[in-house]
């Protein structure tokens, strides 16, 4: 009887200082979203007002009209809107035919291409800015819509992703289908891709979220304003406006909706994607 009465007090204390260490991290995760809420509804008095509220008594919505028309936002967020997209697409086109390749065929070198591969994934991209940017200047792509997309589409990680999800599926799949009279790329799109969805949800949130936050690259390469991204557009507003921050933050919420808005849809599949890694 002690040994059971130790054991459920050793299990209780473990689950309490669990409990305890979840509730900080979240906690510490989402208070600063939820002040960013908060500044941008209101006055910039309240923002530096004693003591500090989170609920303001009176919401200030015209902070968010004023704070749009103060630079041209909508071009930024189109901008955006069209990087994100495209980059994401091709990161999943490009992510499962090559995480395809390095699973399911056999060809000369692989395994030492696909070594080469992860160990990019060590390289921080601090240090092949400048070289990559050298590459597009030398193109012509500077201040150009490729010249912000083209260097991040290879996306190792992706690749990485996706051929561990194809190592899943047996491969007595894949030569049925052959033996049935199915050519490669109908085995590809109509049989093996309708398998890796949650993969290619995550892939989705994490290229989506990765090109919309992406601040230095588009910083760098786009010299005209015509060409801004939603964050850059931020940066530049803190000088232009004086850092106005419930206008700051007001501009700031706007620029997650898209993220929220692509989490939503692909979060079905992103959690199953987590629960059949959590299988394997």
């Amino acid at each position: 009887m002690g040994v059971n009465y130790e054991d459920r007090k050793a299990s209780m204390l473990f689950g309490f200082a669990r409990f305890a260490f979840l509730a900080i991290a979240a906690t510490v995760t989402i208070l600063p979203f939820l002040w960013l809420v908060s500044t941008a509804f209101k006055t910039e008095a309240q923002v530096f007002r004693m003591p500090l509220t989170l609920i303001p008594p009176e919401l200030q919505w015209n902070n968010f009209p004023e704070a749009w028309s103060r630079a041209p936002f909508t071009r930024y967020y189109l901008n955006t809107i069209f990087i994100a997209v495209a980059t994401t697409v091709y990161h999943l086109f490009g992510s499962t035919t090559a995480g395809y390749a390095f699973a399911k065929y056999q060809f000369w070198g692989k395994k030492y291409l696909f070594m080469l591969l992860l160990a990019f994934l060590m390289i921080p991209p601090q240090v092949t800015l400048i070289p990559t940017f050298l590459v597009v200047k030398s193109l012509g792509w500077v201040d150009t819509y490729q010249g912000i997309i083209f260097p991040g589409l290879v996306n190792v990680f992706g690749i990485f992703l996706m051929r561990q999800y194809f190592q899943s599926i047996p491969n007595d799949i894949i030569d049925s289908a052959r033996i049935d009279g199915c050519s490669e790329w109908r085995i590809f799109g109509q049989i093996v891709l309708p398998l890796v969805t949650p993969a290619m949800a995550a892939l989705a949130i994490f290229s989506f979220t990765g090109s919309w936050n992406s601040f230095i690259w588009p910083l760098i390469v786009a010299q005209s304003s015509n060409l801004y991204t939603i964050q850059v557009g931020i940066a530049f507003f803190t000088d232009q406006a004086g850092t106005d921050f419930t206008q700051l933050m007001a501009v700031s919420l706007i620029s997650l909706i898209p993220v929220m808005f692509v989490y939503i849809v692909f979060q079905r599949y992103f959690v199953a994607g987590i629960a059949l890694t959590g299988m394997k």
